[in-house]
């Protein structure tokens, strides 16, 4: 996981956070039609201090648009440029949709992006994932 700095938070009163912060910090990144992806990052390094004992630690990106007048959910596309901006091209990201039972949702029109650090997720086989109905002809 890495940081975009040109686009780190360091004048505000409760997010700012410099380059001592390493990996977790606050960040703005300009998009389209003056929306903003509004960014808060944490690389796990104190995942210990908040969940002792739970593993795997994870790396975490929380992302939501800010257009000026209101806080809106990103697009796919703004998910995927905020993935390609924070973690390698090689590195497996994801976004979960929890059980119903499970479910909380603190800050409405945020989504969250996702790494283990302790092991390497599984995937379905790339087969399955890029299959086409019309293959079946």
């Amino acid at each position: 996981m890495h940081v975009p700095e040109k686009y780190r938070i360091k004048n505000h009163p409760t997010l700012s956070t410099s380059t001592m912060d390493g990996n977790n910090g606050a960040f703005m990144i300009p998009s389209s039609n003056n929306r903003e992806l509004w960014i808060i990052a944490s690389d796990g390094i104190n995942w210990d201090a908040a969940f002792h004992g739970i593993r795997p630690k994870w790396e975490h990106v929380s992302v939501h648009i800010f257009d000026g007048r209101r806080t809106i959910t990103p697009r796919w596309d703004e998910m995927c440029r905020v993935k390609d901006i924070f973690w390698d091209p090689e590195d497996l990201v994801i976004q979960f949709h929890p059980r119903a039972s499970e479910y909380i949702n603190m800050h409405p029109n945020t989504l969250h992006l996702w790494r283990p650090i302790d092991f390497e997720l599984p995937t379905p086989p790339k087969l399955a994932v890029g299959f086409s109905p019309n293959s079946w002809r």
